[in-house]
């Protein structure tokens, strides 16, 4: 291990000898000019700069035969430090530091300065004079806020040992003159944003121990040769390059690396890289004694075992840990004894192909301690693991392995973390709660849909171990609550979802849930609240508390504490009728609360007007319940990104106050009763929005032209108003719906980023849903809603023309601009919506052709151009002849396919418009006298068909209520099928008729 003992930190001087070191004053004042400014509450630094010997300031070291300041280290909170080849983490307790406008430039007068330590100070540059310390050892500007380029003048730092610039947004290429720096024992450029090429220059820097470099950038080693020159390299990170190219032996300036070896390498780390082969099997190769080995998120593909083959016998000797997670390494893991490797601990196989039965008793990795296989696709039974006694943690997640689980599993007295879920178990798993295993601190079998964990004994089983997260989702464990779980007073997480428990919530319940940060009892058929009320959850605003009541049975008011306690909150779906009387009250005040969700329950009445008590609520959702008068003013928090009230009956006008929600992204005030007029200050102070519906309401007036600055808004839907007016041409300034800035497929709210740093669980994302009328029909969207751009204005009191700005909005999927008033021409560019699968504009009174360029839309999936003043021939295509000839109806203007009316000219090829009949067999009807009037099949079955129908249908439609629905909707179609056929047919007689 390198210790660099001139470079530890100097925190509190303490010198006892007489000899103190006498500051410089030239040097004094250029460190009070640079001071920092401290925010030292609990650590008083701030005086000792204020004596007149600067050697005696804390964080100032100065030589003791020179007097000169030689080291400046100024620690912030929880910094952390990897010293060259071992990596440690150093963590020291310090106040919290930052410097005013940066490294002033008074610190170049330290020419004698050898240590510059300045880690999470808010610098923003690199001052250009950094590279005159021409003494300079050590320099860590590590955790910034640098951005900008990498100054080439630090390749004038030719001293310099140590360099730490991670985690700053530092832009640029990597300079070539850091090739200078041949000194350089530790160099760290990871978490940056460097892009281009990494200079082969870095290849003279022979001494380096500790080379890491990751960018969110692609970056690019083109000729990696200068890479295996790194003989001293212990520790070698790289993420995010490219390495495609085989070095270049032939080139008379490049080495050949295989002259080189990394003999000291025990740490090797290459990660979301694309790696050439060659290079993979060189590095595993080498004579180095690995220890810790890293291929996790690459492109590696072949077989795992030969992956194994093309590792040296030193490396199989000493590896400890080897991630190959995210891959596609296929084929199977097979019990090779010359494939052994006896000081194994960690081996994380996940997110792979691996597949075939995984060995019984493995013996190729004897001394595992974490073995994670999940998400591959392995079969058969789980694996007899007591080969690996000193196993702490087994995730097997995500495959296909059958059968009961392994009673193997309760002789690992070491185990910590079981997860097997969601694979295909099945029976009982009653031996688990018999586990040996006193250290099981972490249970998942979630999601094997015929695995019951439950026992049959008539006397309580008292578990072994103290879980703190139990993960049981979709399991059999009803109907009654499992008793066992009283045991488990040290919970934390608790999901039963979907259990299949039904009845009350046990008396006891309320004994484990005082540690809980997750409670998800979710699609069970619970349905007592008297325990609700009881629930003492941990009341911390530095924590989730996340519970999930949704589908279940409660009924009566919301008990209170869950308006208290809970940070985020799932109650939709049950049957509460009424709020709590202490949502109103005074110490209530100041809630934690970030998500209510209490839509599809049976509320009634008025909505509590005392939401300024939630000052922190992202999400709330009331929809789809009884709710009524008006929305409360008190609904106006700055912090709120989703507000769903639909489906209830408010009244009055739209709520001013919500000019204050400035973060809302998600508004749905939908098929209420509110009446008033679109205000126009929505544009302005609500540009966040990304989903807005105001359908089937009564509001009237014109549509704002200020809602044109919703540059981010991808579903609009006003249908079902009574607007007036022309449509704003100024919706092209709909951003979203011209380009596509994101790949998520859900509309989601993210709870407050500040408040999630120091969550102790997942990051917490509300997903939103919507109801949309998507090709006539209305549909719940949820896990694509993300993906739909929609625009309705339907069923409103809109004139004037269709704006042709709405052709700009390409990625577009919906428009429906049916049952209003509008006039003039379809857009001539209509045809520029290449996305479009849904389009209606019947019930308007739109005039001329339809443009010929809505033949080119292929998506288009749904269309309704009926009940208009259109003319002209239906333009041939793929797509349009291939709709219902209803679609196209009354438009007396209109002909052509698939229209029974033929278009002037068309009536020497009939088959250009009635595709079903060609002239001969046209000659054929007229001797035959009209074979479509041919009925005998008809009344030669009706007998038979009668007493059939009736027996096999009609008795089922007697008795079967989603038969009857089903039957009724056939007959509909049916139905109009029929109108069009013989509309068609009577056409063609009248036209045969009128000939002759």
């Amino acid at each position: 291990m390198l210790l660099f003992s001139t470079t530890a930190p100097n925190v509190v001087n303490s010198y006892e000898s007489n000899n103190i070191p006498q500051c410089i004053p030239k040097e004094r004042e250029a460190l009070l000019k640079f001071k920092p400014t401290f925010n030292d509450s609990e650590w008083n630094y701030r005086s000792s700069w204020s004596t007149q010997n600067c050697c005696e300031w804390d964080f100032i070291t100065c030589d003791d035969q020179t007097n000169h300041v030689i080291d400046v280290s100024i620690f912030h909170m929880w910094s952390r430090y990897r010293y060259a080849s071992y990596g440690t983490l150093l963590d020291l307790l310090k106040g919290n530091f930052t410097l005013e406008g940066g490294i002033d430039s008074s610190l170049a007068e330290l020419h004698h300065l050898k240590v510059l330590r300045l880690p999470r100070m808010n610098i923003t540059r690199i001052p250009k004079f950094i590279g005159s310390f021409k003494q300079l050892t050590h320099l860590d500007l590590s955790e910034n806020s640098i951005s900008g380029i990498i100054p080439p003048q630090l390749g004038n730092l030719t001293t310099l040992e140590y360099l730490d610039l991670s985690d700053n947004p530092i832009s640029g290429i990597i300079p070539p003159r850091l090739g200078n720096l041949t000194k350089l024992k530790f160099l760290d450029l990871s978490g940056n944003l460097i892009s281009g090429i990494i200079p082969p220059q870095l290849g003279n820097l022979t001494k380096l121990e500790y080379l890491a470099i990751s960018s969110t950038s692609q970056m690019t080693i083109d000729n990696p040769g200068w890479l295996f020159q790194l003989t001293s390299l212990n520790s070698l990170s790289l993420s995010n390059c490219r390495l495609l190219k085989v070095p270049d032996h032939t080139s008379p300036s490049s080495l050949s690396y295989s002259n080189y070896s990394f003999t000291f390498l025990q740490h090797l780390k290459i990660s979301e890289s694309f790696i050439h082969p060659t290079i993979i099997t060189r590095l595993l190769n080498s004579r180095a004694e690995l220890n810790d080995l890293d291929f996790s998120n690459n492109n590696l593909s072949g077989k795992f075992h030969d992956f194994l083959r093309n590792m040296s016998g030193s490396t199989k000797n000493s590896l400890e840990s080897l991630y190959l997670s995210s891959n596609q390494l296929g084929g199977l893991i097979l019990n090779d004894f010359e494939n052994t490797f006896p000081s194994l601990t960690d081996l994380y196989l996940d997110n792979n192909q691996l597949e075939g039965h995984f060995p019984n008793r493995l013996k190729t990795f004897p001394n595992l301690v974490n073995l994670d296989i999940s998400h591959n696709r392995f079969v058969g039974l789980l694996p007899d693991l007591s080969s690996m006694p000193n196993l702490t943690s087994f995730k097997a997640s995500n495959n296909k392995f059958s059968g009961t689980s392994s009673e193997s599993i309760g002789k690992l007295e070491y185990l910590t973390s079981l997860d097997v879920s969601s694979n295909c178990l099945s029976g009982y798993m009653s031996h688990v709660l018999n586990l040996q295993c006193p250290s099981l601190d972490n249970l998942d079998i979630s999601y094997n849909l015929d695995m019951s964990l439950k026992f049959n004994s008539k006397y309580p089983i008292i578990p072994s171990f103290k879980l703190a997260t139990i993960n049981l989702a979709s399991c059999k464990l009803g109907p009654e609550f499992p008793n066992w779980i009283q045991t488990q007073t040290n919970l934390r997480h608790l999901d039963i979802s979907n259990a299949n428990i039904s009845g009350p919530i046990p008396n006891w319940f309320p004994n484990i849930t005082s540690n809980l940060y997750y409670l998800n009892m979710s699609h069970n058929l619970l349905n007592n609240t008297d325990t609700l009320a009881n629930f003492p959850l941990r009341q911390s605003i530095r924590h989730a508390v996340i519970v999930d009541l949704s589908s279940n049975q409660f009924q009566g008011s919301i008990p209170p504490f869950l308006l208290s306690d809970a940070t985020h909150f799932y109650l939709s779906n049950n049957k509460f009728n009424e709020f709590s009387s202490s949502l109103c009250e005074a110490k209530e005040r100041d809630r934690s609360t970030q998500l209510l969700d209490l839509s599809n329950n049976n509320l009634f009445g008025n909505i509590p007007d005392c939401w300024e008590n939630f000052p922190q609520l992202v999400v709330l959702n009331l929809g789809y319940n009884k709710l009524f008068g008006n929305i409360p003013n008190s609904i106006n928090m700055t912090s709120i990104k989703t507000l769903q009230l639909r489906h209830n009956n408010f009244s009055g006008k739209f709520p001013s106050s919500l000019k204050y929600c400035t973060s809302l992204e998600v508004l749905d005030l939908g098929s209420n009763s509110l009446e008033s007029s679109i205000p126009s200050w929505i544009g302005k102070e609500l540009n966040n929005l990304v989903f807005l519906s105001l359908k089937s309401n009564k509001f009237y007036g014109s549509i704002p032209l200020s809602l044109c600055q919703l540059t981010q808004i991808q579903i609009l839907d006003f249908s079902s108003n009574n607007l007036s007016g022309p449509i704003p041409s100024c919706i092209k300034n709909f951003t979203a719906m011209v380009q596509i800035n994101s790949l998520e497929t859900t509309i989601s709210s993210d709870m407050n980023k500040q408040f999630c740093r120091v969550c102790s669980i997942v990051y917490v994302s509300y997903e939103n849903n919507a109801s949309i009328t998507w090709k006539g029909a209305q549909h719940e969207y949820v896990k694509i809603l993300g993906l739909l751009r929609v625009i309705d204005l339907s069923s409103n009191k809109l004139n004037g023309e269709i704006p042709m700005e709405v052709t700009h909005l390409s990625q577009l999927g919906a428009l429906n601009l049916s049952r209003n008033n509008l006039s003039g021409k379809i857009p001539i560019q209509i045809g520029k919506l290449t996305n479009l699968q849904v389009l209606d504009f019947s019930y308007n009174k739109i005039n001329g052709e339809i443009p010929t360029s809505l033949a080119e839309v292929s998506s288009l999936s749904y269309l309704d151009l009926s009940n208009n003043r259109l003319s002209g021939r239906i333009p041939t295509g793929t797509q349009l002849q291939s709709f219902n000839a209803s679609l196209y109806s009354m438009n007396l203007g209109l002909c052509g396919n698939p229209l029974p009316s033929s278009c002037p000219g068309d009536d020497d090829d009939e088959s250009s418009h009635v595709p079903a009949y060609n002239s001969a067999h046209d000659d054929d009807n007229d001797k035959n006298g009209g074979e479509w009037l041919d009925l005998s099949w008809f009344y030669k079955g009706i007998g038979g068909g009668f007493i059939i129908g009736f027996c096999g249908v009609c008795g089922n439609l007697l008795i079967n209520n989603s038969w009857r629905a089903s039957y009724f909707r056939l007959m509909q179609n049916i139905g109009d099928w029929l109108y069009v056929m013989i509309i068609i047919k009577w056409n063609f007689l009248r036209r045969k008729l009128i000939e002759h």
